[in-house]
């Protein structure tokens, strides 16, 4: 697959995830930028590339900034220096994967971190797409900007969620330099359901999973683990699986 059309895909995956979020039908959409169903259909699927000018009139009608659609990194991009023989590891991963169970609706939920290969100091840009039950009962998405700090010890991500600027999210990462697949981390901040404190055990891999039982008894927080933060009257995440 030519890079054109990948950049083409990515700007259409933006563009349906955010007019999704927004609960506009595609041809919603078009009448707001003034084009037919079908051109707009073409733009989401990558089918055809945008003009700057459309671009600009997509964001503006989806309410959010242009660069949130075009956050695009070449696949074949080096994180850090280093090189494509090196084993996958927390801090040379482009793409993480994580896990949680929402107790709210009973249910396995899950999202991506893709990571910037340019360094801007000591840390690097990233996003965060984490699938989320609307209360209709639908699938969609809530989209996050953010950026992370690798040490050794610890990998720390800071988002934002670009429907709600107020909704800032972090995620830890522990044992990082550890070679294994996936490792536990903490998510802590404002859920965007009731606008409340909340701290998410979570599960980080390398690769995807699948959801099983297996998957969702990793996440769930263990009597003893309860017990534990009543004790201390604060939640600890052991890092060991």
């Amino acid at each position: 697959m030519d890079e054109p059309f990948n950049i083409n895909q990515h700007v259409g995956q933006r563009i349906r995830a955010h007019r999704k979020m927004r609960n506009l039908t595609i041809q919603q959409l078009a009448d707001h930028i003034h084009k037919s169903r079908a051109t707009v259909s073409k733009y989401e699927t990558g089918e055809i590339s945008l003009d700057m000018v459309t671009l600009f009139k997509v964001a503006t009608a989806l309410q959010i900034a242009p660069n949130q659609l075009i956050d695009y990194h070449p696949e074949d991009t080096q994180v850090t220096t280093a090189t494509s023989s090196d084993m996958l590891t927390f801090h040379n991963a482009r793409k993480l994967y994580f896990y949680f169970y929402d107790g709210r609706y009973k249910r396995l939920k899950d999202g991506v971190i893709e990571i910037s290969p340019h360094k801007e100091g000591n840390q690097q840009k990233a996003t965060l797409t984490i699938s989320v039950v609307t209360p209709n009962g639908r699938n969609s998405e809530i989209y996050y900007v953010g950026t992370v700090i690798y040490s050794d010890r610890l990998i720390r991500f800071s988002f934002i969620n670009q429907y709600n600027r107020l909704e800032e999210s972090l995620l830890y990462i522990f044992t990082p330099l550890e070679l294994r697949d996936s490792t536990y981390g903490l998510l802590c901040g404002i859920s965007s359901a009731d606008m409340r404190p909340c701290a998410i055990k979570s599960l980080v891999t390398l690769t995807p999973q699948t959801y099983s039982d297996d998957l969702k008894s990793q996440l769930l927080l263990t009597k003893q683990e309860l017990k534990e933060s009543s004790k201390l009257n604060m939640l600890v995440v052991d890092n060991l699986l």
